[in-house]
This record gives C-alpha cells, structure tokens and sequence, in this order.
C-alpha cells in the first residue's frame, strides 16, 4: 500500500499548502472537514490546481490522488482511515484543535501498525501540536491507563509554517492562488530520541530546536503582516501592498520589527545581519502586489491576535519585562484593538462588544491576558482607555 495521510481541514492552507507538499511526496490524502460546501466540492471534482505567485511569474501544480470525509456525519470513516494512516496533519485554527481530538484519539486507539502514527499540527500557533496532544491525550478522550499504549503508537511533533494565501478569486472553487514562497519546518526529535526515522514529506525542514524558528516566524512575518494591515485599516487602504507604499506605515512596520529581531537576536542567538537579512526579504514578500493582499484579510480575528502569546502582546511582554523598548508595538496594539465591526469577521464585532461593556483593566486581563504583575500592563490599559474615548 501507498502512503496515506488524513488532513483536518478543507480549506487554503490545507488545499493549497499542506496538501500540496503530501502529494508532491506521494501520499494518498484523505480530506476531513465538517464543512458540506467543501467536502462534496472535494468529492466531486477529482482534481484542484494551485498557483504559485513569485516575482518571477506563476507556476501551476495539479492537484489530484485525494478523498474526502464529512466527520460530522461519517466519523466512523474517519476513525478508520485514521487507524491506516502515515501521517496526520491539520489547518484548522487553533482555536478548533479540541474539537478534533476526540475523532483522532479513537483513530489512535484502534491503530494495530507497529509504525507510529506522525501527527503534525500546521497552525499559526506557538507549539500547536503540543495543544493538540493535550486535547488528544485529555482523559474523555483517552483513558489514563490507556496513556502508555497510546504514546507507543504516534509521535506528536510541533511546527512552524510560513505562507501567504492572498484573497481568493470568487469563482475559484477548489482552485487555490498562493505566494510561492514558504517555510515548513518540523521538529524532529520525537522519532530521533526513539532511533525512527522521521517521515519523509516534500519540501519540510526538520530541525532538533523549533522555538527558535516558530518565534522568529511569529515575531517577524505575522507581526509585520499584521501592522501592516491594522494601520492599513485605519488608514483605508485596501491591500497591504497599498500600506507598504505609504512611507509612514512602511516606517512603522519596520519600527515594530527592530523591537522583535532585538528580542529574538538576544533570546535566540540568531546574528543581527541575519534577522536584519530576514525582516528584508518578509517585507518584500508581503509588499508583493501579485498577492492582492486584502487588508481586512490579514487583519481578521483580532481577539486571536491580541493575546498573550500572539504576535505584538507576546513580544512587547517579553522586551517590556528586560527593560526594551516597545513603542511601536503598542502602537500595533491600538491599531488591532481599533480593528472593530469589520464586514465579515466575527471577532471584530466581539472585540467592540468587549470594549463598550467592560472597563480598560478588564479588557485587557480578557483579551490579552495580561495582569498588573506585567510590566507592560498599565501601557496596554491606556491604549485602551484611549480606544474606548475614540
């Protein structure tokens, strides 16, 4: 039999990145989606394509070799395509990881391969897998006493991905454009410290150390997306590559960025000319007028991002707490929490709801998850109170 891997989620990422990469390896893809519009889309069309947009030009890769399961109707499918998988990945958001879990961990329980089972969680989120282990290995889902058994049959391994999937045509369908561009790196210790060879996927980097790569991501491409797009926002931009053109709000990314390479140079030992080379070229590629970039896209969810360990409030905590400078990440920071009742996106009218019912302490001990203990706290509380003026 051939490689087979089961991919949560149905959408951009997964079509477009994840899914791509499985079958340039040659893995057989079963999609898992609770979405009916995408799963009978994946059902009834045997191939997608996905364009590649670079500086250079496009190159198109045909997509094919895929299935596709409703788990919210067929989780018995699941369960057994599962127990005869390679390999596990998602692209759901972080935030849906625990609404996953039960269906894998049954998947897991009736494994007999004496081969581990590789999960590899793909999500914008500091060790996401590790989430998802917890939900995975979180007693309702699987019994204590069923632990021991259950570790000898995966290996759960964390890791960062790094690509932009601009808006989408509106008659694309399952056809997805993205930036050629893109970074999978994967720990590979979980089958290093057991003597296995780690599973081989196209176009995946395995490192022994991943914070070092998930925060210099985090703290540099997603925090320079995400300014670019909140103080584009404010300044009724359409496209990030619009903000990039405005000298100012070019001025201020760049600001934002000194003051997270000064923390990942000093935490991580990465030299200042190769941030310095990085935060470059993360410019240039978001700046990318291929990309068509729209700026209520990358600015959406912003509860998601305005947390303790998301893009601005995670650095800014942590240069705060050494005593660095972070004043244009708090400038980012009233940018996001001014990003309200956008057409669309759901966290947006949450966060106006938020603002308007509770004072400034509270709004940012609920949303950024910060205490009067964080130095950086009684700054984030004024930013507030001035939004809440506004």
């Amino acid at each position: 039999m051939g490689l087979k891997a089961v991919h949560f989620g149905g959408g951009n990422i997964g079509r477009g990145f994840v899914a791509e990469k499985l079958h340039m390896t040659g893995y057989e893809v079963v999609f898992v989606d609770v979405m009916d519009s995408i799963i009978e889309q994946l059902q009834a069309i045997k191939s997608y394509t996905v364009t590649e947009i670079g500086g250079e030009g496009e190159k198109v890769n045909t997509i094919t070799n895929y299935r596709a399961i409703n788990s919210k109707t067929h989780e018995a499918d699941v369960i057994k395509e599962i127990a005869s998988a390679d390999l596990v990945t998602c692209a759901v958001g972080p935030n849906i990881l625990k609404f996953i879990a039960p269906v894998i961990a049954k998947g897991i329980d009736q494994r007999t391969s004496s081969t581990p089972l590789a999960v590899i969680a793909c999500e914008n989120a500091i060790g996401a897998t590790d989430t998802l282990a917890g939900h995975i290995k979180d007693p309702r889902n699987t019994p204590q006493e069923k632990h021991e058994e259950h570790d000898s049959k995966v290996r759960y391994a964390n890791s960062a991905i790094d690509r932009i999937v601009p808006q989408q045509d509106a008659d694309a369908g399952l056809n997805v454009k993205i930036e050629s561009f893109f970074e999978w790196v994967v720990e590979s210790t979980p089958w290093t410290k057991t003597g296995i060879k780690h599973p081989e996927i196209e176009g995946v980097k395995w490192v022994e150390d991943l914070v070092p790569y998930i925060e210099r991501k985090l703290f540099t491409v997603n925090t320079g997306h995400a300014a670019a797009a909140y103080y584009g926002h404010n300044r009724h931009k359409k496209f990030i590559h619009d903000a990039l053109e405005d000298h100012e709000i070019k001025k201020i990314v760049h600001e934002a960025l000194a003051e997270t390479s000064h923390l990942i140079v000093k935490k991580h030992g990465i030299t200042n000319q190769e941030q310095k080379h990085y935060v470059n070229k993360i410019i240039k590629r978001i700046s990318n007028p291929h990309l068509e970039d729209v700026v209520e896209r990358v600015g959406r969810a912003p509860l998601r991002k305005l947390s303790r360990k998301e893009r601005f409030v995670g650095p800014a905590t942590e240069l705060a707490e050494r005593g660095d400078n972070v004043d244009a990440l708090l400038g980012c920071i009233e940018m996001a929490f001014l990003f309200q009742n956008v057409e669309g996106d759901e966290e947006s009218a949450e966060l106006a709801k938020i603002l308007k019912a509770h004072d400034a302490k509270s709004v940012v001990e609920k949303v950024c998850g910060l205490t009067e203990k964080d130095k950086i706290f009684p700054h984030v509380v004024k930013i507030v109170e001035k939004v809440q003026k506004a």
